[in-house]
Formats: C-alpha cells, structure tokens, sequence
C-alpha cells in the first residue's frame, strides 16, 4: 500500500460501510488528552515494577550508598533532556506517532520503516508481555503464599491481564484515560507509603547505613557506565505522550508542561525512595533481595507487607495501560502513511478509538507469551530502542539546520539533545561492548526490516486477484470492527 493510497480518499467499500453504520458527526480521534490525564501517562508508564522489585542494579554498579544516589538523580536529569527534547518536536511536529514520526520528518520513510518493523516483530509485543507477566506474578503472590505460583497459572492470569487492557483501550479512550489517573495515584500512594515512613526513620537518627556513603574505594568506574544504563531503563516512558500528541489538547502548553512536571515528580519519587530504603535496608541486604519493596515492608511494617504485591501489580497494569495506548498510536500513524495496511488507520465509527491499531499486537504478544523465549528476545532488542530514542533527537538536531523556518513554540537550548544523543548512543554501544552476540542478534534481526521495506512498500505492484482479495478482507473487518477511515 502507498501513502498515495492512503491518503486518496475513501473506496467505494468504505464509503457504503461508513454510509451503513456512521452516525452524525466527524469520526476522528478526539482531544481528550488534558494536562492531567498526560501527566498520569507519562509517570504511569515510567513507575512499573523496577522501583518496588530491585533497585539493585545501580547500587552494585555505582559501588557505594552515596553514589548509587547520585546515578538516580543523574539518570533522571539526563531522562529531563531527552523529554524536553521530545517536548520541542511535539510542538513543533503536530503528529501522534513518536519515535516513527519523528524519524520520518527527519530521515525519510526507509529508516523509518526499519523501526517500525522493529517494533512490530519484537519489540512492542515482547515488551507488553515482560509487564504483563510482572502483574500476573504480583497479583497472585498473596493467594499462593508461603508457595511458589505455578507457571501456567502466570501465563493465564498475564493472558486476561493483557486482554483486560485491550478491551479498554479498544471501548473508549475516556476510560483508558480515567483509568489510567487512577493506577498513577495508586502508584503514588505505594511510593509514599515507602518514602513516609522511611524519612521518619531518617528524621529519628537511623543513619547508619549513610555512613561512609560515598567510600571512595568500593567505587569502580568501570562499572558505573552500567548503573547508568540501569538508572536511565528505570525512567524510561517519559516519550509516551509524544504518542498522542495528537489528542493532545492544547499541545503547545500542554505538552512540555506535563512532561516537566511528570519528570520533577518521578525523579524526586525515586530518589526520596530509595534514600528510605536504606534508612531501613542495609546496603548489603538491598543486593541480597529480590524484592526491595517487600523487603522494606517486612521490616517496617509487618503484617502490611502483604499489600506490597496488590501495589506493585496495580504500578504493572498502569504501565500496560499506558503503554499500549500510546503504542497503538504508532500503528495508526504508520498505516496513515501508507507501512501498514489501511484497516490500522481506521476508526470505530461510536467509540472514537483506533480498534484495529489496539488489538494488531494482540495475537503476536499471545504467541510470544506461551510460545517464545521472551527475555532472550528482550535481550536482543532491548538497546534498539535507545538506539531510535538517539536518532529521533538527532533528528532535532538535524532539522535545526535543514528547517529552520519550522514553527517551534517551544525550544531548548542545542546542548540538551546534544547530551542527550550521546548518552543514548553511549548505551547502544555499552550494549554492544557488554553482550555482543545478544545484541549482534538484535541487530540483524532489525536489519531484515531494509529487505521488508522494497518488498512491502516499493515493490507494490500485486497481482489483481490478490487486490481483489486484499479488499474484500478489508471490507469485512471494517464490517466485523466497525470501523471507517477518519475524517480529514
């Protein structure tokens, strides 16, 4: 399919299932993203589990209490640049779409595509599944306690958690949206209910494990490039919004607003968290945990420790919510410019939603659930996103020289996504220096998105027969999901 095709207007099929079943008024995707809702949907998809589970990463890189702290803070002003850098796009690029929109603008459709095909065939689904397998194992601790959770009984539970959130996002974005405002207080609150009581412990004199905070010789600078990549995988989700920016209302302020805001509250929240752990937590008990949060809550708070699991749960279903509202935006984007099949570019003709942009991943997330090896596919494309995160700011950068007649309500100085592009590809390559089969296998499997790309999108030309057939399906989906093209 071309763009011109997509963008040519409506086929005799759409305009009779949109004649059959389109009541009064413009069916598009409307604004009803506020200040609010995008605030809860940045920090939603950032707090998942990481804070609640172990936050050992940094402090076993960083070598000592004292660093470990300053890797958080570090991570969180580095993660400000690259959402104010988002911040400026947004603006200035008035389409939902992230990472692949932004990239088009800048590069064109063939690198583009290559992160699109990326995301569909590994990243986006693998990365559902990974959250979604943390809510199922989280949920069900409580009931099977002092025993393990059966494996099977994981799947399943993951497998109605993603269909849970599917439908949502599939009925109407008000609901995803309120709901999504509800599971970030909810986040807030578990993150308070560690902060609280911790500082009064500071405040009491527990200061032990504070001493000597920043021993110098337990430092090793090796390995501190690695507590980065830990710190700045924790705040991840801060270009979310971006996603939606088309549902955005009143982008222009709106936009850097929530995401300054969003920043401030996370970076402050997981600091002032992990500060409280170790009021309680020695350092040498936090790396022996599996679970920080709970451990936190046994020695604080006895017999409460057993809501730790319903909170960290509830932060893994906001994340999947979050996530996979803003990445059905993607595929929307993508099929309005002529990559993916016409049908994702439709809207449900009463719910105003992008149904077949939501439930496209739903089939490959249930295959790589029960059938793949999931952390070895994430371990293979986990850096390919930080890798597009870099080429989309450098984007920016690129397009303040080759257009710089664009309108840029909002605007931020050139050393911030200078710093930012070369953290991001500082990662990439810690990536391939860290675990280069891994990611050498990551690699290549993105790079069979350059052969998809002539084979999809340039060479176009099908057979009549195939045509015909194309758009038969297309008119019974249409049909089946109700759905028509949007109106321009």
């Amino acid at each position: 399919m071309t763009r011109k095709a997509s963008q040519n207007g409506q086929t005799k099929a759409d305009r009779g299932v949109k004649a059959a079943c389109d009541p009064p008024g413009k069916v598009e995707l409307r604004k009803k993203v506020t200040l609010l809702r995008g605030i809860s949907i940045i920090i939603g998809t950032i707090i998942g589990a990481g804070i609640f589970i172990s936050p050992k990463g940094i402090l076993q890189n960083s070598g000592s209490i004292g660093m470990s702290l300053v890797v958080w803070v570090a991570c969180g002003l580095l993660s400000l640049f690259g959402a104010l850098s988002y911040a400026e796009l947004g603006t200035s690029i008035k389409k939902s779409g992230g990472h692949y929109t932004y990239i088009l603008e800048a590069f064109g459709p063939q690198v583009a595509f290559v992160q699109l095909w990326a995301d569909i065939i590994a990243i986006r689904p693998a990365g559902v599944a990974v959250i979604s397998l943390a809510f199922a194992r989280y949920i069900l601790e409580p009931i099977f306690m002092p025993c393990g959770v059966p494996q099977m009984a994981i799947k399943l539970t993951t497998a109605i958690g993603i269909t849970m959130v599917m439908y949502i996002n599939s009925m109407s974005v008000s609901w995803t949206a309120r709901l999504q405002i509800f599971l970030t207080f909810s986040k807030l609150l578990a993150i308070s209910i560690i902060i609280i009581p911790g500082l009064y412990q500071l405040f009491k004199g527990e200061t032990k494990n504070f001493q000597n905070a920043f021993q110098v010789d337990t430092v090793q600078l090796t390995n501190l490039p690695l507590a980065f990549y830990s710190g700045m995988y924790a705040y991840a989700g801060w270009f979310y919004l971006n996603f939606v920016i088309e549902e955005v209302e009143n982008p222009e302020r709106n936009v850097p607003l929530a995401i300054c805001i969003s920043m401030v509250i996370v970076t402050v929240g997981y600091t002032l968290a992990n500060v409280a752990y170790y009021t309680v937590i020695s350092a040498a008990e936090l790396l022996a945990s599996h679970a920080v949060a709970v451990t936190f809550a046994e020695k604080l708070m006895g017999n409460f420790s057993m809501a730790v699991p319903i909170f960290v749960a509830l932060s893994c279903f906001g994340s999947m919510n979050g996530c996979l509202f803003a990445i059905s935006r993607i595929f929307y984007v993508a099929s309005r410019e002529g990559q993916l099949p016409q049908i994702l570019s439709m809207i449900h003709v009463r719910r105003h939603t992008p149904i077949a942009a939501v439930i496209i991943l739903y089939p490959v997330t249930m295959l790589i659930l029960f059938l793949g090896d999931l952390y070895s596919l994430l371990n293979f494309m986990s850096f390919l996103r930080w890798f597009f995160i870099g080429v989309a700011v450098t984007g920016l950068i690129y397009m303040r020289y080759t257009r710089p007649e664009m309108p840029r309500p909002f605007k931020v100085p050139i050393f911030i996504p200078a710093v930012f592009t070369f953290t991001s590809f500082f990662m990439v390559f810690l990536s391939l220096y860290s675990d280069p089969v891994n990611t050498g296998i990551g690699f290549a499997i993105s790079l069979t998105g350059i052969p998809a790309y002539y084979i999809f999108i340039v060479f176009n030309k099908k057979p009549k027969w195939f045509q015909r057939f194309s758009d038969s399906v297309k008119t019974s989906l249409q049909i089946i999901l109700e759905v028509v093209p949007a109106d321009n």
